[in-house]
C-alpha cells in the first residue's frame, strides 16, 4: 500500500511546512498551487514535495485534479493548514503494514481555534474522508464544504487529524467573508428561497445551538466566539444571497 499525500495551496507559506513535516507516512508528497505570491512553492519544494502550478478550478475540482495527478492510487488529502497528529501517523503506517480493508477511511479532526483545541461547540470529532483509494471516491461540492464521497466500504481511524485554523478574530473575519460569499452563490445557484426566519430567526438558532446544544460553553471564550461567529455567518450568507439573487 503506497499513498500520496495531495494538499491544495494558495498563499500558505505560514502552514506549508507543518503539514508535509507531518507527513512521514507517505511515499509521495504533492503540492497543487494556484497562483501563490509568498513563499508556498519555494518552502514546500525545501520540504520535499513536488509541485504543479496552475490555475483555481474550484475546490473539489482542484482537489480532485491533485488525486488524479498522484502518482499512487491511495491518496491522503489534506489542506495547508492541517497536519497528522503523531498518533494518526502511526495508525497510518500500521494501516500501510496490515494493508487495507476499506475503500476509504474517515478520521476525527480537532481544531485549534484562537490558540485552543476545541473539544465542543459541533467541532469535534467533525469525522472527515481524507484517506482514499482514488478509483473509488471523488471531491464533490461546487462552491464551498467540499466533501469525499466513497463509492464503496469506509472504515474509520480513531486519532485525530490536526487542524489549525484561525488564530485571531481579525483573520477569522476575514475568512468568513470569503465562506459566505461562495455559501451565498451556492444558495442563489440552487434556487432555494430566501425567507425572512432565515437572516431574523436562523442565526440566534445558530448561536444557540453551538453553545448550548452542542456545548460551545465548555470551550470557554473560545466557545462564545464560535458561537457569535457561527451566527453571524448564517446571517451574511442569507443576506448576501439575498442581495445576489435577480429575484429579490
Amino acid at each position: 500500500m503506497k499513498i500520496s499525500a495531495a494538499i491544495i495551496t494558495f498563499n500558505e507559506e505560514r502552514n506549508i511546512g507543518r503539514a508535509i513535516e507531518s507527513l512521514r507516512c507517505c511515499d509521495e508528497i504533492l503540492v497543487i498551487d494556484s497562483g501563490s505570491s509568498d513563499r508556498t512553492v519555494e518552502l514546500a519544494k525545501i520540504h520535499g514535495a513536488t509541485v504543479i502550478e496552475t490555475f483555481w478550478r474550484g475546490y473539489a475540482a482542484q482537489k480532485n485534479f491533485a488525486a488524479e495527478s498522484c502518482q499512487h492510487d491511495w491518496v491522503l488529502s489534506i489542506d495547508a493548514d492541517e497536519a497528522l497528529s503523531e498518533s494518526l501517523e502511526g495508525e497510518i503506517w500500521q494501516l500501510k503494514k496490515n494493508g487495507p480493508s476499506f475503500d476509504g477511511y474517515t478520521m476525527p479532526r480537532l481544531a485549534q481555534y484562537l490558540g485552543r483545541w476545541i473539544l465542543h461547540s459541533g467541532w469535534y470529532p467533525d469525522r472527515k474522508v481524507r484517506l482514499f483509494h482514488r478509483s473509488k471516491a471523488k471531491w464533490v461540492g461546487e462552491y464551498v464544504h467540499e466533501s469525499v464521497v466513497v463509492e464503496g466500504r469506509v472504515g474509520h481511524l480513531e486519532t485525530n487529524l490536526l487542524h489549525y485554523t484561525c488564530s485571531s478574530l481579525s483573520e477569522h473575519l476575514k475568512s468568513m467573508d470569503r465562506y459566505t460569499t461562495l455559501a451565498a452563490e451556492q444558495i442563489v445557484a440552487t434556487r432555494k428561497p430566501i425567507r425572512w426566519r432565515n437572516m431574523a430567526i436562523d442565526p440566534a438558532w445558530t448561536f444557540f445551538k453551538s453553545y448550548f446544544i452542542q456545548r460551545g460553553f465548555l470551550d470557554g471564550a473560545e466557545g462564545l466566539a464560535i458561537a457569535y461567529m457561527a451566527g453571524i455567518y448564517t446571517f451574511l450568507k442569507y443576506a448576501k444571497a439575498r442581495n445576489f439573487s435577480p429575484q429579490r
